[in-house]
Protein backbone atom coordinates (compact mmCIF):
# COMPACT_ATOMS: atom_id res chain seq x y z
CA UNK A 1 0.00 0.00 0.00
CA UNK A 2 3.09 2.06 0.71
CA UNK A 3 4.36 1.77 -2.40
CA UNK A 4 1.36 2.30 -4.85
CA UNK A 5 0.92 5.68 -2.28
CA UNK A 6 4.44 6.50 -2.62
CA UNK A 7 4.11 5.67 -6.67
CA UNK A 8 0.88 8.13 -6.93
CA UNK A 9 2.07 10.83 -5.27
CA UNK A 10 5.80 10.66 -7.37
CA UNK A 11 2.92 10.55 -10.34
CA UNK A 12 1.52 13.72 -9.32
CA UNK A 13 4.57 15.57 -8.98
CA UNK A 14 5.20 15.06 -12.28
CA UNK A 15 2.35 16.08 -13.95
CA UNK A 16 2.31 19.77 -11.55
CA UNK A 17 5.90 20.00 -13.10
CA UNK A 18 4.79 19.11 -16.93
CA UNK A 19 1.75 21.98 -16.08
CA UNK A 20 4.08 24.38 -14.40
CA UNK A 21 6.93 24.15 -17.68
CA UNK A 22 3.91 24.48 -20.25
CA UNK A 23 2.49 27.47 -18.39
CA UNK A 24 5.64 29.39 -18.13
CA UNK A 25 6.48 28.36 -22.26
CA UNK A 26 3.05 29.74 -22.88
CA UNK A 27 3.32 32.81 -20.70
CA UNK A 28 1.77 32.55 -17.49
CA UNK A 29 3.50 34.73 -14.49
CA UNK A 30 6.22 33.70 -12.99
CA UNK A 31 8.56 34.74 -10.05
CA UNK A 32 12.02 34.48 -11.04
CA UNK A 33 14.19 33.38 -7.99
CA UNK A 34 17.06 35.19 -8.73
CA UNK A 35 17.39 39.79 -9.04
CA UNK A 36 17.04 40.78 -12.36
CA UNK A 37 18.53 43.30 -13.98
CA UNK A 38 15.84 45.37 -15.58
CA UNK A 39 16.00 47.39 -19.44
CA UNK A 40 13.05 49.54 -20.06
CA UNK A 41 12.49 49.84 -23.74
CA UNK A 42 10.55 52.67 -25.26
CA UNK A 43 9.87 54.97 -28.67
CA UNK A 44 7.47 53.96 -31.72
CA UNK A 45 7.73 51.30 -34.34
CA UNK A 46 11.00 49.69 -34.79
CA UNK A 47 11.40 49.57 -31.00
CA UNK A 48 7.75 47.92 -31.03
CA UNK A 49 8.66 45.65 -33.32
CA UNK A 50 8.02 45.08 -36.88
CA UNK A 51 10.23 42.18 -38.15
CA UNK A 52 8.55 39.04 -38.97
CA UNK A 53 9.91 36.20 -37.54
CA UNK A 54 9.79 32.04 -37.61
CA UNK A 55 9.53 29.35 -35.41
CA UNK A 56 13.60 29.73 -34.34
CA UNK A 57 12.86 32.56 -32.67
CA UNK A 58 9.48 32.49 -31.01
CA UNK A 59 10.37 30.23 -28.14
CA UNK A 60 11.23 31.43 -24.71
CA UNK A 61 14.43 33.16 -24.11
CA UNK A 62 16.47 31.79 -21.89
CA UNK A 63 17.19 33.92 -18.38
CA UNK A 64 15.24 36.56 -19.70
CA UNK A 65 11.49 37.69 -18.18
CA UNK A 66 9.04 40.14 -19.45
CA UNK A 67 6.79 42.01 -17.71
CA UNK A 68 3.47 41.62 -18.45
CA UNK A 69 0.03 43.87 -18.49
CA UNK A 70 -0.43 43.09 -14.82
CA UNK A 71 3.02 43.86 -14.31
CA UNK A 72 4.04 40.18 -13.10
CA UNK A 73 7.10 38.78 -15.01
CA UNK A 74 6.33 35.82 -17.64
CA UNK A 75 9.28 33.93 -20.19
CA UNK A 76 9.88 36.48 -22.63
CA UNK A 77 9.29 35.43 -25.96
CA UNK A 78 8.35 37.29 -29.14
CA UNK A 79 6.76 39.19 -29.86
CA UNK A 80 7.77 41.51 -26.86
CA UNK A 81 5.62 44.52 -27.34
CA UNK A 82 2.32 42.77 -26.39
CA UNK A 83 2.28 43.70 -23.24
CA UNK A 84 2.54 47.37 -23.85
CA UNK A 85 -0.38 49.05 -22.14
CA UNK A 86 0.06 52.00 -25.35
CA UNK A 87 0.41 49.61 -27.81
CA UNK A 88 -1.08 49.44 -31.18
CA UNK A 89 -2.96 46.08 -32.23
CA UNK A 90 -1.60 42.92 -31.16
CA UNK A 91 -1.22 41.85 -35.32
CA UNK A 92 1.29 44.68 -35.70
CA UNK A 93 3.37 43.41 -32.95
CA UNK A 94 6.68 41.38 -34.43
CA UNK A 95 9.88 41.55 -33.49
CA UNK A 96 11.80 44.02 -32.63
CA UNK A 97 15.92 45.16 -31.06
CA UNK A 98 15.01 43.81 -27.41
CA UNK A 99 15.05 40.18 -28.81
CA UNK A 100 18.67 40.41 -30.27
CA UNK A 101 19.75 42.70 -27.28
CA UNK A 102 18.84 40.38 -24.72
CA UNK A 103 20.55 37.36 -26.25
CA UNK A 104 23.74 39.35 -26.87
CA UNK A 105 23.40 40.78 -23.29
CA UNK A 106 22.59 37.21 -21.55
CA UNK A 107 25.42 35.74 -23.49
CA UNK A 108 28.51 38.33 -22.44
CA UNK A 109 27.49 37.56 -18.78
CA UNK A 110 25.99 33.69 -17.94
CA UNK A 111 25.58 34.75 -14.16
CA UNK A 112 22.91 37.22 -15.05
CA UNK A 113 18.80 36.90 -15.97
CA UNK A 114 17.28 40.01 -17.43
CA UNK A 115 13.64 41.58 -17.17
CA UNK A 116 12.49 43.67 -20.46
CA UNK A 117 9.64 46.39 -20.11
CA UNK A 118 8.69 47.20 -23.36
CA UNK A 119 6.75 49.49 -23.57
CA UNK A 120 6.68 51.02 -27.22
CA UNK A 121 3.79 52.57 -29.79
CA UNK A 122 4.05 52.97 -33.36
CA UNK A 123 3.90 56.74 -35.35
CA UNK A 124 4.81 58.48 -32.35
CA UNK A 125 6.77 61.57 -32.02
CA UNK A 126 9.00 62.62 -29.63
CA UNK A 127 6.67 65.16 -28.57
CA UNK A 128 3.85 62.60 -27.41
CA UNK A 129 6.96 61.05 -25.06
CA UNK A 130 7.57 64.35 -23.07
CA UNK A 131 6.89 64.53 -19.16
CA UNK A 132 3.26 64.79 -18.73
CA UNK A 133 2.23 62.40 -21.34
CA UNK A 134 0.43 59.08 -21.21
CA UNK A 135 3.62 57.45 -22.72
CA UNK A 136 5.79 59.03 -20.33
CA UNK A 137 3.70 57.87 -17.54
CA UNK A 138 3.38 54.49 -17.92
CA UNK A 139 6.82 54.01 -19.18
CA UNK A 140 7.88 55.35 -15.43
CA UNK A 141 5.07 53.66 -13.64
CA UNK A 142 6.05 49.89 -15.19
CA UNK A 143 9.59 50.27 -14.90
CA UNK A 144 9.23 51.20 -11.11
CA UNK A 145 6.82 48.31 -10.73
CA UNK A 146 10.23 46.20 -12.12
CA UNK A 147 12.31 47.88 -9.53
CA UNK A 148 10.48 45.89 -6.84
CA UNK A 149 11.75 42.45 -8.10
CA UNK A 150 14.92 43.52 -10.15
CA UNK A 151 17.36 46.69 -10.35
CA UNK A 152 17.01 49.32 -13.95
CA UNK A 153 20.26 48.87 -15.17
CA UNK A 154 19.78 51.00 -18.42
CA UNK A 155 16.84 52.64 -20.96
CA UNK A 156 16.75 51.65 -24.78
CA UNK A 157 15.36 54.23 -26.69
CA UNK A 158 14.00 53.58 -30.51
CA UNK A 159 12.21 56.75 -32.03
CA UNK A 160 12.17 59.73 -34.62
CA UNK A 161 10.43 58.33 -37.59
CA UNK A 162 7.43 60.62 -37.02
CA UNK A 163 10.28 63.71 -36.22
CA UNK A 164 12.49 62.59 -39.27
CA UNK A 165 11.05 66.13 -41.04
CA UNK A 166 11.48 68.50 -38.32
CA UNK A 167 14.55 67.48 -36.55
CA UNK A 168 16.06 70.68 -35.57
CA UNK A 169 14.66 70.86 -31.72
CA UNK A 170 15.29 66.84 -31.60
CA UNK A 171 18.02 66.99 -29.91
CA UNK A 172 16.79 69.30 -27.03
CA UNK A 173 13.78 67.07 -26.53
CA UNK A 174 15.81 64.26 -26.39
CA UNK A 175 18.02 65.44 -23.52
CA UNK A 176 14.90 67.14 -21.39
CA UNK A 177 13.31 63.63 -22.23
CA UNK A 178 16.82 61.71 -20.56
CA UNK A 179 17.03 63.93 -17.51
CA UNK A 180 13.43 63.98 -16.91
CA UNK A 181 13.32 59.65 -16.76
CA UNK A 182 16.57 60.21 -14.71
CA UNK A 183 15.38 62.86 -12.26
CA UNK A 184 11.45 60.40 -11.79
CA UNK A 185 13.15 57.63 -11.49
CA UNK A 186 16.11 59.24 -8.73
CA UNK A 187 18.93 57.50 -11.05
CA UNK A 188 21.44 60.40 -11.82
CA UNK A 189 23.64 58.31 -13.98
CA UNK A 190 21.05 55.52 -15.18
CA UNK A 191 22.33 54.89 -18.68
CA UNK A 192 20.31 55.49 -22.26
CA UNK A 193 20.97 54.50 -25.24
CA UNK A 194 19.29 55.84 -28.50
CA UNK A 195 19.42 54.20 -32.09
CA UNK A 196 19.49 55.91 -35.21
CA UNK A 197 16.67 55.29 -37.69
CA UNK A 198 16.97 53.96 -41.48
CA UNK A 199 18.89 56.61 -43.84
CA UNK A 200 19.50 56.27 -47.43
CA UNK A 201 20.63 58.78 -49.63
CA UNK A 202 18.56 58.41 -52.45
CA UNK A 203 14.94 56.57 -50.83
CA UNK A 204 15.24 58.83 -47.19
CA UNK A 205 17.97 61.11 -47.53
CA UNK A 206 15.76 63.69 -44.90
CA UNK A 207 16.48 61.35 -42.29
CA UNK A 208 20.55 61.86 -42.31
CA UNK A 209 20.03 65.15 -39.90
CA UNK A 210 17.85 63.12 -37.46
CA UNK A 211 20.33 60.63 -37.30
CA UNK A 212 23.59 63.39 -37.17
CA UNK A 213 21.45 64.96 -34.34
CA UNK A 214 21.29 61.52 -32.08
CA UNK A 215 25.09 60.59 -33.46
CA UNK A 216 25.56 64.00 -30.99
CA UNK A 217 24.20 62.93 -27.53
CA UNK A 218 27.00 60.86 -26.04
CA UNK A 219 29.52 63.85 -26.44
CA UNK A 220 26.54 66.04 -24.88
CA UNK A 221 24.63 63.89 -21.97
CA UNK A 222 26.96 61.71 -19.79
CA UNK A 223 26.27 58.26 -19.60
CA UNK A 224 24.23 57.77 -22.80
CA UNK A 225 25.22 55.88 -26.36
CA UNK A 226 24.68 56.00 -30.07
CA UNK A 227 23.86 53.00 -31.84
CA UNK A 228 24.70 53.34 -35.61
CA UNK A 229 21.78 52.19 -38.68
CA UNK A 230 24.22 52.02 -41.10
CA UNK A 231 23.75 48.41 -43.25
CA UNK A 232 20.67 48.11 -41.45
CA UNK A 233 18.25 46.19 -43.76
CA UNK A 234 14.20 47.14 -43.93
CA UNK A 235 11.14 45.31 -45.08
CA UNK A 236 10.04 49.19 -46.58
CA UNK A 237 12.66 51.55 -46.23
CA UNK A 238 11.48 52.37 -42.62
CA UNK A 239 10.74 49.76 -40.71
CA UNK A 240 13.98 46.99 -40.29
CA UNK A 241 13.72 43.25 -40.87
CA UNK A 242 14.44 39.99 -39.71
CA UNK A 243 18.45 40.10 -40.08
CA UNK A 244 18.53 44.27 -39.43
CA UNK A 245 16.39 43.86 -36.19
CA UNK A 246 18.83 41.42 -34.73
CA UNK A 247 22.23 43.06 -35.61
CA UNK A 248 20.47 46.58 -34.42
CA UNK A 249 19.64 44.60 -30.88
CA UNK A 250 23.35 43.04 -30.68
CA UNK A 251 24.83 46.69 -31.05
CA UNK A 252 21.87 47.89 -28.64
CA UNK A 253 23.92 45.75 -26.48
CA UNK A 254 27.35 46.58 -27.26
CA UNK A 255 26.67 50.12 -27.20
CA UNK A 256 24.83 49.41 -23.76
CA UNK A 257 28.31 47.50 -22.19
CA UNK A 258 29.96 50.86 -23.25
CA UNK A 259 27.96 53.00 -21.35
CA UNK A 260 27.71 50.84 -18.06
CA UNK A 261 31.36 50.44 -18.44
CA UNK A 262 32.02 54.27 -17.41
Amino acid sequence: MRKIALRFFIACLTVAATLSAEESIQGTSVRPKEKLDVYLLIGQSNMAGRAPYGKEDAGPIDRCYLLDDKDQWEPARNPLNRHSTIRKALKFQKMGPGYGFSKAMLEKNKGISIGLVVNARGGTSIEEWKKGSQYYKEALRRAKEAQKTGTLKGILWHQGESDSQMPNEYLEKLKNLISDLRRDLDMAELPFVAGQVFYHAEKKPHTKQLNDQIAKLPAEVPFTGCVSSDNLTTLDDTHFDSPGMKLLGQRYAEEMLRVQAQ
